[in-house]
């Protein structure tokens, strides 16, 4: 730019010290952002190779090593395959509800890292508005000072630091919200398939009923508290 000023020099040291916060907020929330993306992907919470493992096994009903090989896995299918082949001797609503306790346990504390790109992309605004407002005030002081007619460099200088801290706010907030939104519908996404494909699996395995195992419970039906036997049944 002309008159000696850079880019750099409007960005990095226009805002003054709440620029500066902000730009250390804006290069966490860059690694934040990249490191979420790396660790919830599909690859990494629902592998393939996993899948076809589980396929070939849970069908032919080998439970014990396909629970040890889900045990194995730190995925998110992984733990959800092991928690139900753990209570395959109990049937198919017994492995269900494991499957989906464990689901929720997982995508809840998924859920909680990528909250913090939420505080990010809500924290950043009002930095930017307190440097709004603080940028404001000085150029107001700067009129006082200088009799009603300031100089119009210094009085400029103030506006800067007003509007640069808005742009950085806004820098903070915008990638910040946009991959909290993404991440967020990625891992219900996720989660959602990881279920499937565990729901279908037991299922496979355990004839396809929606619960084939109905003689591992109690006959609750039959006998009601305070029934006994049928008397024809003595004879």
């Amino acid at each position: 730019m002309g008159d000696g000023i850079s880019y750099f020099d409007i960005l990095v040291r226009g805002g003054g010290n709440i620029g500066y916060i902000l730009w250390a907020l804006s290069v966490l929330t860059v690694a934040m952002i990249v490191r979420l993306l790396i660790r919830i992907r599909r690859a990494r919470l629902v592998p393939e190779p996993l899948r076809r493992q589980l396929v070939t096994l849970v069908p032919s009903r080998q439970m014990h090593k396909a629970a040890e090989i889900a045990s194995q896995n730190p995925s998110l299918l992984g733990g959800i395959m092991h928690a139900a082949l753990r209570e395959h001797a109990m049937g198919y609503a017994a492995m269900e509800r494991a499957m989906e306790e464990t689901a929720e346990q997982r995508s809840v504390a998924m859920l909680r890292q990528i909250e913090w790109l939420n505080v990010l992309g809500n924290i950043g605004p009002m930095l930017g508005l307190l440097g709004t407002v603080w940028g404001m005030i000085l150029a107001f002081f700067k009129i006082v000072e200088e009799g009603g007619i300031p100089n119009p460099g210094k009085l400029a200088g103030a506006i800067g630091i007003a509007l640069v801290t808005t742009l950085l706010g806004l820098a903070v907030a915008i990638p910040a919200l946009a991959a909290y939104a993404v991440l967020r519908h990625r891992v219900d996404e996720l989660t959602n398939q990881a279920l499937l494909i565990g729901q279908e699996l037991i299922g496979r395995a355990m004839g396809g009923e929606s619960d084939p195992t109905p003689a591992l419970r109690p006959p609750r039906e039959a006998v009601q508290v305070g029934q006994g036997p049928d008397p024809a049944s003595r004879t």
